[in-house]
């Protein structure tokens, strides 16, 4: 990131030329002085803020949140270059050069910075309904808390002078001299912006939207959101425990009250690609194939597809070879788990040879591809199932109402049992039976459960890595399962619980910008 880098990207938006809450297509950049205007300009400013949601979402949270866990790899590894194998092998010190870590840091701040023109701007415009108004600011503050939580589970922890330290915080419009200031500010500090920023999108968004609006952000996707920053505090590096666990109980419950939300009937049908923002879907970031050079469709099911198939695991496109399930992942199925056949294949027939190549891919994502990497799923960022293993944990960890939290966990098993597995195998009588409080010794027995859940429930969707770092459990697990791949030689360091800031980061304000433990400080 340059010195200007900031500054440039607030005064550059990309605009929608399209009505369509979907297609936002920008076909060229605009000067921000000489837009925002009018009622319609900030609904198109809004719009650009989601649009950029699908830069982020298309490559880098996948790589920094699954392929760092246990969960994948990448299955052509011996032939990564440094980016992919430092992410995947903790490979020490993992390159703060890494493009990965740059484009996260910097997608993600241009979307912030989107939301900031919004938010800075729109009460100097005269609007019909002064609800709108609020509704509009609060989607931008909604889009600036998701951003920078995920900026924060991603760079936030310790620092080379012992302090804990988010990302940089940038809550408005800035001048150039003072892009030029930037600092890294307490994580703190970042989480409490985060929760302020959620409160208010909470209290001024709309239950519900016209069917030309779906897929904008809802109040229940703030309360839920919410709830999951709560839980986050809650745990590693801030530790604010049982105080954080009970404030994330009271969102979890909000929304599973909420007669609006409710499980869709199968696994499966969450992932149909017709199937978009469902009973159960809190928010989605939106995708959509098929408009000029693919630049709104979803890229995962090309991306994840093993790297040498041809047409036996995907129809139409490239092949990425990416977030390749591990043989771990695999494993934590129980047999016969209908999850695992919606979600992930042990491998594939060569059509050519007809051998089987032990090749393991992700499935989740299927779509026929209209060119390129080009398809139409959505990724749900956050779903009820999610919220339902959320609520339960919180529930254990304050010591509450433990039978209640086995009971929201066989909500989850339950709907898995009514979904269609795999043909070959013939499931065992008692496949993804209710578990009984009995079932476990001690409170930590019934964690453990909880996060196998969590684990096959919603594998592939980005929580693993975070999951593991906010409980405290990403040293054992990692350790595990480096040995059980192979890595002999693999020591666990602390350090590996935040990415390094990005060198060009560093660069823009050497000795100004502070780098976490274990990386080089310019």
């Amino acid at each position: 990131m340059k010195k200007g880098y900031l500054l440039f990207a607030f005064l550059l938006l990309c605009m929608s030329c399209s009505d369509d809450f979907i297609s936002k297509n920008p076909p060229s950049d605009l000067n921000s002085d000489g837009f925002y205007k009018t009622e319609t300009d900030m609904n198109q400013a809004v719009l650009s803020a989601y649009g950029n949601l699908r830069t982020l979402y298309n490559s880098q949270l996948v790589r920094l949140g699954e392929i760092r866990s246990d969960n994948t790899t990448y299955s052509w590894l011996s032939g990564n270059p440094a980016n992919e194998k430092g992410i995947d092998e903790f490979a020490s010190p993992l390159l703060p050069e890494n493009s990965f870590l740059a484009s996260c840091w910097n997608d993600g701040y241009n979307t912030i910075l989107r939301c900031n023109i919004v938010i800075g701007r729109i009460d100097n415009i005269e609007f019909k309904s002064e609800a709108l108004k609020a509704q509009y600011k609060a989607e931008a503050r909604f889009l600036r808390a998701l951003i920078y939580f995920k900026l924060n589970q991603v760079f936030g922890g310790y620092s080379t002078n012992g302090e804990l330290l988010g990302v940089v915080k940038v809550d408005r419009e800035i001048t150039q001299a003072e892009a030029y200031e930037l600092v890294r500010v307490p994580l703190e500090e970042m989480y409490d912006l985060i929760v302020e920023d959620l409160k208010f999108a909470e209290s001024n968004l709309p239950e519900s939207y016209g069917s030309t609006d779906v897929g904008r952000v809802t109040k229940g996707g703030a309360t839920a959101l919410l709830g999951k920053v709560y839980m986050t505090m809650a745990g590693y590096p801030l530790n604010k425990g049982d105080e954080y666990y009970k404030l994330a109980i009271n969102q979890f419950k909000s929304v599973i009250d909420n007669p609006r939300y409710s499980l869709v009937a199968t696994y499966k049908d969450l992932f149909e690609v017709s199937n978009k923002n469902t009973s159960e879907s809190l928010f989605e970031v939106q995708y959509k194939k098929g408009t000029q050079g693919g630049a709104t469709g979803s890229p995962w099911n090309n991306n994840f597809a093993p790297r040498f198939s041809d047409k036996e695991v995907v129809l139409v496109g490239d092949k990425g070879g990416e977030n390749s399930p591990t043989q771990d992942m695999s494993n934590a199925y129980e047999v016969g788990d209908p999850r695992k056949y919606v979600s992930m294949r042990d491998g594939w027939t060569n059509a050519k040879t007809g051998a089987w190549e032990n090749e393991k891919y992700v499935c989740k994502y299927y779509d026929v591809a209209s060119s390129g990497s080009d398809n139409d799923n959505n990724w749900i960022e956050l779903r009820l199932a999610d919220i339902y293993l959320l609520y339960a944990e919180a529930l254990v960890r304050t010591n509450g109402d433990k039978q209640t939290a086995v009971d929201y966990v066989n909500r989850i098993r339950e709907r898995a049992r009514n979904t269609p597995g795999d043909p070959a195998i013939t499931p065992a009588a008692d496949l993804l039976r209710n578990y009984t409080l009995s079932d476990f010794s001690t409170s930590d027995d019934l964690l453990l459960a909880i996060e196998k859940e969590r684990r096959v429930e919603l594998a592939f969707e980005n929580h693993r890595w975070f999951d593991l770092v906010r409980t405290g459990r990403a040293k054992d697990v990692m350790t595990a399962e480096q040995k059980f791949d192979g890595y002999s030689d693999f020591t666990w360091s602390d350090d590996a619980l935040a990415y390094p800031i990005p060198m060009t980061v560093m660069q823009s304000n050497p000795g100004k910008i502070i780098q976490n433990k274990g990386y080089t400080q310019l």
